[in-house]
């Protein structure tokens, strides 16, 4: 009887097919794989920032343009022609004839003064020149009797010579006597309350009833068609100004400027500070300003010269340097500026170096800027910077 042996070959061949499946999908995989990794680099490296797009408004070119000059300065007003009416002698304040704020002309009466005292002393005065008259006709009459008898040798020389005298002493205390007479009538002329200039009771100092001693203030008369605004400008400005300028002060309280002119220049520095003293002269016929008000003094000067100028918010700081931000070549470029004059009314800034006309300047200050990073001027609404954050207010 013969016996059977299984074949081993139908399992040999499922292994080999299996071995051979499994490599198709490692190849399979593997070439997959190695399709898809130069795609996955290209991305990774095409992962490079976008270009900064600003918008039209956001850039600017400099621009020349000339840069008046201005030089500011402030002060009250006051009014020069200012008179403070005093008692020229003591005596009762009996009444007074106007009021503050009343207007009021030169030589105007205000108010009357008890003057009995100074008119007792004008009597007196009175008298003693009439005594003095009474011995002056008494010298001359005993000189002239003198003088007959010196002619007729009845006197001697000596005796006429003191005649003589007598009779000048006479005369000069009867001009004397005239001398204080007149001085006791002018104090009582001057003693009168009278308005020294036209103009407005500014102040009353008195009531009356009062007891009034010599030199008391009784009254402050104003005038007011001419103001002045004093106030001081720094040394390194003071070259610039000159008597007659015009000049356009700004009164608080009014919208519109008023003109006036420089009137005085001081010669020196005021003690202790850089500032020169200067008062401008301000016409004021409708009497529309009043004293004390607080006024700002402008003095423009005309520059003939354009200068290249960008504006000031271009302008930021970095190490104590001024910076602007332009766009050349597609890039962003930081160039560091000198400047010169500013202009506050238009707010730019004249460079003097580190720009050239034909630059584009951002016009805004912006934080995280980087030197070099990709930026170009896009159209219509401005966008905001991918990688820079918005307009700083502060300097970076």
């Amino acid at each position: 009887m013969t016996k059977h042996t299984p074949d081993a070959t139908p399992g040999l061949f499922t292994r080999r097919r299996l071995w051979v499946g499994v490599s198709v999908l490692v190849l399979a995989a593997a070439g997959a794989a190695l399709a898809t990794w130069p795609k996955g680099r290209k991305a990774e490296t095409d992962k490079t920032p976008p270009p900064l797009q600003f918008g039209a408004t956001e850039v600017t070119r400099p621009l020349l343009a000339p840069m008046p000059q201005r030089v500011e300065f402030s002060g009250p007003l006051v009014a020069p022609r200012t008179a403070v009416v005093k008692a020229k002698a003591a005596g009762t304040l009996l009444s007074l004839e106007t009021a503050e704020g009343r207007r009021v002309k030169a030589g105007q009466p205000l108010g009357r003064i008890d003057l009995a005292d100074l008119n007792s002393r004008v009597d007196d005065r009175a008298a003693s020149v009439e005594s003095a008259q009474a011995m002056l006709a008494e010298a001359q009459r005993l000189h002239n009797s003198n003088q007959r008898l010196a002619e007729q040798n009845f006197i001697s020389p000596i005796v006429l010579q003191s005649s003589r005298a007598k009779l000048d002493a006479a005369r000069a205390q009867l001009r004397s006597a005239e001398a204080q007479l007149s001085s006791t009538r002018i104090g009582v002329r001057e003693a009168a309350l009278v308005a020294p200039i036209s103009g407005i009771v500014g102040k009353r100092h008195v009531v009356p009833g009062e007891k009034l001693s010599a030199e008391q203030p009784i009254f402050t008369v104003v005038d007011l068609g001419t103001l002045e605004l004093a106030g001081t400008v720094a040394t390194h400005e003071i070259s610039l100004l000159q008597v007659g300028q015009p000049v356009q002060v700004t009164v608080e309280g009014r919208a519109e400027p008023v003109q006036g002119r420089i009137d005085r220049i001081a010669p020196m520095a005021e003690a202790g500070t850089r500032a020169i003293g200067v008062v401008v002269s301000i016409a004021n016929a409708d009497e529309r300003l009043r004293a004390g008000q607080y006024g700002q003094a402008l003095v423009q000067l005309d520059d003939p010269t354009p200068r290249l100028t960008v504006p000031a918010t271009a302008l930021s700081q970095a190490s104590g340097q001024d910076q602007v931000w332009t766009i050349e070549n597609g890039a962003l470029v930081r160039r560091i500026v000198i400047t010169g004059r500013k202009d506050a009314a238009s707010g730019r800034v004249e460079v003097l170096k580190g720009l050239t006309p034909d630059a584009q300047v951002l016009v805004m200050r912006f934080d995280n800027l980087k030197e070099g990073a990709q930026a170009r001027v896009g159209d219509g609404v401005p966008a905001t910077p991918s990688t820079a954050s918005r307009p700083a207010d502060s300097k970076s």
